[in-house]
């Protein structure tokens, strides 16, 4: 478990987060958090890391630490989830993980003997839903980092699906693939409450590239062929399950599986941020004719998306689709028994090629790109010159 003492390093380290498109707002539970995450050590390495990717010399000269013992509190941040470590040719790049998504999720990605993981599930939750500071923080920006992906069965024919619009095309792309369990209804499991459609916890969140390499060395994640990946898909279809990957065309790097009553990237929706997570070029269309108006489809929907309308005595209730709100994933269509609802394709704001550009489109929408930038030069410059 962390201990800060006078928590001398807590506010920098705060600070340091938060030069992250998506940072962490600052309050007493919060607080709290970092404290059991981090030790005194670990927080002031943190709080002195770089914003790019950094060899074992840059941060040295960042922490003005002696190397082997920069490197144990490293390998020790590494297998707690709260840095990456990644393998370049010859050459170890060290990554301080943002906290969401980052080591908040990574907190209950495996099972933890050295957490207090009943308080922690407790705080992060708090955390997250009863002040708004860190919702508006996640949500708030016209940017997403988040997006969802349809069900591709349920697409028209007439469609031309981009490879960056398929789940099973991201997972045959990908160099290398792993899954673990879902944070999510993990931590839900250690206050009492379990998912209401039973959906499984273990085995069911992909990682993907070089992210899921270093999940599966550090114990996050489990490798598995892309066979294996795709019955994971089917799996989530089973539970209908809504998908949502990295709001990026050039190699996502998760494919999360969630439901309603655990996701907090779906709960955010359900809070009132309807452009929470960016939807899928899709929305849904309803067949008057042939609807029921029997309700199947409107319990299972993720974000609340569909309604009826009221019951007029001889008259079929309609079905009410909400586009604002609608991600485009159709997990609701194979609830209809009839088939009167179906996706049809619609015009969507463009998805950001690659993580980088996500990240500098969020981080100029919140007018934090200036650091970012100078960090990058900085890099370049020394590296440049042979200073690594």
């Amino acid at each position: 478990m962390g201990h800060h003492g006078a928590k001398k390093n807590l506010v920098p380290l705060i600070d340091r987060l938060n030069r992250y498109p998506i940072g962490l707002f600052d309050n007493e539970k919060l607080r709290q958090i970092l404290t059991h995450l981090f030790s005194e050590d670990e927080a002031y390495v943190a709080s002195r890391f770089p914003l790019q990717e950094s060899t074992i010399n840059e941060l040295k000269r960042a922490t003005a630490m002696d190397e082997d013992k920069l490197l144990s509190i490293l390998d020790g941040m590494a297998d707690k989830g709260l840095v990456m470590d990644l393998q370049y040719g010859k050459t170890t790049y060290y990554l301080l993980m943002p906290g969401l998504i980052g080591f908040f999720e990574f907190t209950f990605m495996k099972q933890r003997a050295d957490l207090p993981v009943v308080e922690l599930a407790r705080l992060m939750t708090e955390y997250l839903y009863d002040d708004k500071g860190q919702a508006q923080e996640f949500f708030g920006s016209t940017t997403q980092l988040t997006r969802s992906l349809p069900y591709e069965e349920h697409i028209p024919v007439s469609s031309v699906v981009t490879t960056y619009e398929s789940a099973r095309e991201i997972i045959k792309q990908s160099s290398f693939g792993a899954v673990g369990q879902c944070y999510c209804r993990h931590k839900k499991e250690h206050l009492g409450e379990s998912c209401d459609r039973n959906a499984p916890t273990q085995g069911i969140c992909i990682s993907l590239g070089t992210a899921a390499k270093f999940m599966t060395r550090r114990g996050f994640a489990e490798k598995r062929s892309k066979e294996q990946l795709l019955k994971v898909l089917d799996t989530a279809r089973e539970y209908n399950l809504t998908h949502i990957t990295d709001n990026i065309r050039h190699k996502p790097s998760f494919i999360c599986n969630c439901c309603s009553c655990c996701c907090e990237l779906l709960g955010g929706v359900l809070q009132g941020y309807t452009n929470g997570i960016a939807k899928a070029n899709y929305t849904l269309a309803v067949n008057p004719e042939t609807c029921l108006g029997c309700g199947l489809c409107v319990s299972t929907c993720n974000v609340k998306a569909l309604g009826l309308t009221p019951l007029v005595k001889e008259e079929k209730r309609r079905l009410i689709i909400d586009e604002d709100i609608c991600l485009g994933c159709g997990a609701c269509i194979s609830a209809c028994k009839t088939g009167s609802i179906s996706l049809t394709p619609c015009t969507r704001p463009p998805i950001p090629e690659k993580k980088k550009d996500l990240f500098v489109k969020i981080l100029k929408e919140k007018k934090r790109f200036t650091p970012f930038l100078l960090s990058g030069i900085k890099t370049k410059v020394l590296r440049g010159l042979g200073i690594k």
